[in-house]
């Protein structure tokens, strides 16, 4: 079915290539169908649009027999300012879709559009001050954009700024701490030298460094020690 629905929109053009499986096959349907129904549609308006034009046709030679036999009345026979304002009733009656050329249905579509005139322009009205309102909201919105980008261009340089300081910071603490470690091991080098050569066991670095809190902690001990024998000097 949609080879032959291709086939017969293409006609002597050749169909475009495609890729032939399940899903391109349902969608063709899908336009195939709906196709067919806009056709057949489109086809029921034209019929029924023929029929109005030969209803039509038809009412406007009764008329014109009616006119012609009982007043003598044609076209050829108005003048040419007569013929000119009936063309202007006609137009204006198919402007205003009216469905006769009387005085009451002409004051009436008048009206109509009149009024649809005012409501127009007070939706117009409305549009522009909505329309007001939204440039003022849309130029505060893009003022307060630009500030955000100043702020952010910034905190983006205070960022970098930051940033290389950080790395400052982060050499300089790499370099103390390989230099501590140096020193470490040229202490312990040292040390284990000094040893060889004979120098006492309780003049390293570690064994001063445990005398000195030792000391420090002899220090506290003693510190009340003192106090209490102070109050002792005062006596006679």
């Amino acid at each position: 079915q949609v080879t032959l629905w291709l086939k017969k929109i293409y006609g002597d053009v050749p169909i475009p290539e495609y890729e032939v499986n399940e899903r391109t096959v349902d969608i063709l349907h899908e336009v195939m169908e709906y196709n067919e129904e806009s056709n057949k549609d489109i086809m029921l308006l034209i019929e029924d649009m023929k029929d109005q034009a030969t209803k039509y046709e038809a009412e406007a030679e009764y008329w014109q027999d009616i006119l012609g036999e009982s007043l003598g009345l044609s076209v050829g026979s108005l003048s040419q300012e007569a013929a000119a304002d009936l063309t202007d009733l006609v137009e204006s009656a198919m402007e205003l879709e009216v469905e006769d050329t009387s005085l009451t249905s002409f004051y009436s579509a008048i009206n109509y559009m009149s009024s649809e005139l005012s409501k127009t322009k007070a939706k117009n009205e409305e549009m522009e001050l909505k329309l007001k309102t939204l440039k003022k909201k849309l130029t505060s919105a893009l003022t307060l954009e630009e500030h955000l980008e100043e702020d952010i261009k910034n905190i983006k340089e205070c960022q970098e700024i930051e940033k290389t300081k950080a790395e400052t910071q982060s050499k300089n603490v790499k370099f103390l701490e390989d230099k501590s470690k140096d020193l470490k091991i040229r202490i312990s080098d040292a040390e284990a030298e000094l040893l060889a050569m004979g120098l006492d066991q309780s003049l390293t670095h570690e064994a001063l460094e445990k005398s000195s809190k030792e000391l420090a902690t002899l220090l506290e001990e003693i510190e009340p020690l003192k106090k209490e024998l102070a109050s002792y000097h005062d006596l006679p």
